[in-house]
């Protein structure tokens, strides 16, 4: 049976979003359900796998909830009011066992009023990415939308990038606790709609900040999240791709799995977006960027304070706060990597190690998951002896840091295998990296300088 889907965002104010259904596809046929997510959820367990559920998750049935988003954005520091939902459609929201509201929407179900010109569809490669990133984050308990579903269209679109060509399509089915973005706050700030942005800031306090006293508290929650979130990302050289303030969710969890990597050999100026240019969203820009992507959702809750100039003081304390707050998750989460309390000696530990491996160039990964194994360089040996001085726990290490993660190159080679119609190494690579913490002879390796993957795409 088909779940009921409900719709508190669809008693939001009309300039929020636009009413309207997933554009139907040729041939919609399965590519991966996730049973253990759909179950969490509370899905009908006979359900996710049929063919009405089919017919739902490849456009091809009408969801009377359905609709698609509108906000604005910086993209790369310049606002952008004409963006939202181009090729995603909000089926609608179901409330899970344990009374947790989640939105299942749909990317790639064709064009919107917000689609820009595009065609409103996805490919199948980064259909693919999204779902093996966004599960292996899971996996790695980071904050995250997640994949519920994947589906192939049966049609064929045209991409220019990463080389022009046709490419199978393909719909992924995403579920989020909300997709509320900053960028849904600031377009209702810029047309000064004070009712939408009134009507906008009561349901996302109510239905993810429900202890907050107003906009004041609701920023200091939101911002404390975000913190942690950077912070996730940093213990485990997660580099996002494209931090635009549209690329935010208010609730804390990461989305939109586009140009993003986690790093092979480490530096912090490692970039893979191939169209950040100019290194803004580089793997150490990033807590930087997550304050000033805050600072403009404090702009866009200003309007709904009494006193203006009161507001902006107050807000600017607030967010002069976030350092603090990320550097202290990121000593906690770091010098847990080395199986140790988070001490002023344990922190300088961390710096002295990450110099060593990026002056070598060593694997993110593989150097925090085996911290024994020796590194060519002549400063390891000292690191080691005041390491092995300090350690508490000699097993702590295994359950903090992960052998397996999602590579570019193992990406790529599942995107391409795909493409010619074999999903197995795609279900391998999900495997292994949904098991983040298990040994995969398979799955650890770094790529060969012949397998590097230099730069990705957002597949739009």
């Amino acid at each position: 049976m088909t779940p009921a889907f409900t719709s508190t965002y669809g008693s939001l104010p009309d300039a929020l979003f636009s009413r309207q259904s997933a554009t139907p596809v040729a041939s919609p046929a399965w590519i991966a359900v996730n049973t253990d997510l759909a179950g969490s959820l509370g899905l009908p367990a006979d359900w996710l796998g049929s063919d009405p559920a089919l017919a739902v998750l490849g456009g091809n049935a009408e969801v009377p909830t359905a609709l698609a988003q509108a906000y604005g954005g910086h993209q790369f520091g310049s606002w952008n009011p004409g963006l939202g939902d181009g090729r995603a459609l909000l089926l609608g929201e179901i409330v899970s066992p344990t009374g947790h509201r989640f939105d299942l929407q749909l990317k790639g179900s064709g064009r919107t009023p917000y689609s820009r010109g595009g065609d409103g569809r996805a490919a199948l490669g980064p259909v693919l990415r999204e779902y093996i990133m966004s599960e292996a984050m899971a996996a790695l308990g980071v904050p995250t939308t997640r994949a519920l579903a994947a589906v192939q269209t049966g049609e064929s679109i045209y991409r220019d990038a990463p080389t022009p060509g046709y490419t199978p399509g393909a719909i992924l089915t995403r579920v989020a606790s909300s997709h509320i973005r900053v960028g849904t706050f600031q377009l209702r700030a810029y047309h000064r709609d004070i009712s939408g942005l009134r009507a906008l800031f009561d349901h996302t306090a109510a239905r993810h900040f429900p202890t907050a006293q107003g906009p004041a508290d609701l920023l200091s929650e939101m911002m404390t999240r975000q913190a942690d979130l950077i912070a996730r990302w940093t213990a485990l050289g997660f580099v996002h791709g494209v931090m635009n303030t549209d690329n935010m969710l208010v609730c804390g969890d990461t989305i939109d799995y586009g140009p993003c990597a986690f790093m092979d050999s480490y530096h912090p100026q490692s970039v893979f977006s191939s169209i950040d240019r100019q290194g803004r969203y580089a793997f150490a820009n990033q807590p930087q960027i997550a304050l000033w992507n805050i600072a403009q959702f404090a702009s866009s809750l200003v309007p709904l304070m009494p006193d203006a100039d009161r507001a902006i003081k107050e807000f600017t304390g607030t967010i002069n706060t976030f350092g603090d707050l990320y550097q202290s998750a990121k000593d906690r989460l770091m010098t847990a990597k080395l199986g140790l309390p988070c001490t002023p000696a344990a922190v300088a530990l961390v710096d002295r190690l990450l110099r060593i491996m990026m002056d070598i160039g060593a694997d993110y990964t593989l150097t925090f998951a085996a911290l024994d194994r020796p590194l060519n360089h002549p400063d390891h040996l000292d690191w080691l002896r005041d390491w092995h001085a300090l350690r508490p726990d000699h097993d702590q290490i295994g359950r903090t840091n992960p052998q397996v993660i999602p590579r570019l190159h193992q990406i790529q080679t599942v995107i391409d295998a795909a493409t010619e119609g074999d999903f197995a190494p795609f279900r391998a690579l999900l495997a292994a990296t949904t098991a983040p913490m298990t040994a995969n002879a398979d799955f650890q390796n770094p790529p060969l300088p012949h397998q590097q993957v230099a730069a990705t795409f957002c597949g739009t």
